[in-house]
């Protein structure tokens, strides 16, 4: 972990050295709000490479659920101007489809992105509720009840909801919105009850069946690609779901252990097609978000496993 710091400090980007040091350090959240607002536009959204499979410098739903990922992670209080500015963003653009932000947009192929952030006219048909479910959410984290951010929150889960109560199967990264959402929801649970057609335990069951059929459980094909690992969705011994894979959750935290380079670090386990040189970059930078994302979920069970 100290090489893994040592290196994401000379190689990595200060916004992950900065949270670094708030998760591990003692450091500031007030840090980690100043490099992110390199990422943040005059309308409040957020662009420029944020996400580092796409250098879209104008501001992208999906680069701003990812700044909002970080501000949840450094409890930014909703009266935060980067805040309520991200939140102006969101209301003030128009949804593509009813209860969702367009997740990839046609300026991307102007720029060095991965091939699956290349925009095409049914992008949003592959992307679906990633992010948009987990954005509806931010806005209600955020916004005063009965606001305009909050009827527009509501209003998207109730396009949100009905998708994943019908679903047998979900693409992993719309799952984990899902998942989140419901997570950032808990303090709204008795109002979800009131305006949803399903309560808020029985949607978070609904993803419990999701997860479950997702979940790669042959331990011996994880080092054969990218897989959806346990740890992927349950990253802390206080999720639901945590007791009924405990054992394969242990193995996972082994495979991560396992796999981590003389630097600490871990590779990367996709690639872009196009852009050589520019991938080069991005991949520097991921190694040094990974670091920080899985640092503290092996810390979140340090004391689970002594």
């Amino acid at each position: 972990m100290h090489r893994a710091e040592a290196w994401l400090k000379r190689y990595g980007r200060p916004l992950e050295a900065a949270r670094w040091d708030f998760l591990f350090r003692g450091g500031s959240a007030e840090r980690v709000l100043h490099y992110l607002s390199a990422f943040q536009n005059e309308d409040g959204g957020f662009g420029h490479g944020l996400e580092p499979d796409f250098w879209l410098p104008a501001s992208s739903p999906m680069a701003t659920w990812m700044a909002g990922q970080i501000l949840v992670e450094v409890q930014a209080a909703a009266g935060e101007s980067m805040v309520k500015s991200m939140l102006d963003y969101l209301i003030q653009t128009p949804q593509v489809q009813p209860g969702m932000w367009a997740s990839v947009l046609p300026g991307n192929n102007q720029y060095p992105h991965a091939p699956w952030w290349h925009w095409q006219e049914d992008a949003q048909e592959i992307w679906m509720f990633n992010p948009s479910v987990e954005l509806a959410a931010l806005l209600l984290r955020w916004s005063p009840e009965g606001s305009v951010g909050a009827r527009l929150g509501w209003e998207s889960l109730k396009r949100a909801v009905p998708r994943v109560m019908q679903a047998a199967s979900m693409e992993r990264h719309e799952l984990s919105n899902y998942r989140k959402c419901v997570s950032l929801l808990a303090p709204h649970k008795e109002r979800f009850n009131i305006l949803m057609e399903h309560s808020l335990d029985e949607v978070r069951q609904k993803l419990d069946a999701l997860t479950r059929f997702v979940i790669d459980k042959d331990v011996c094909n994880w080092d054969k690609g990218y897989k959806a690992l346990p740890l992927d969705f349950i990253q802390s011994p206080y999720d639901p779901l945590y007791h009924e894979f405990r054992e394969l959750v242990h193995e996972n935290l082994r495979f991560y252990l396992a796999q981590r380079t003389e630097d600490g670090l871990w590779g990367i386990t996709w690639s872009w097609v196009d852009f050589p040189e520019d991938f080069a970059v991005a991949r520097r930078y991921w190694q040094g978000i990974l670091a920080v994302e899985r640092y503290k979920v092996l810390k979140a069970f340090e004391e689970d496993l002594g």
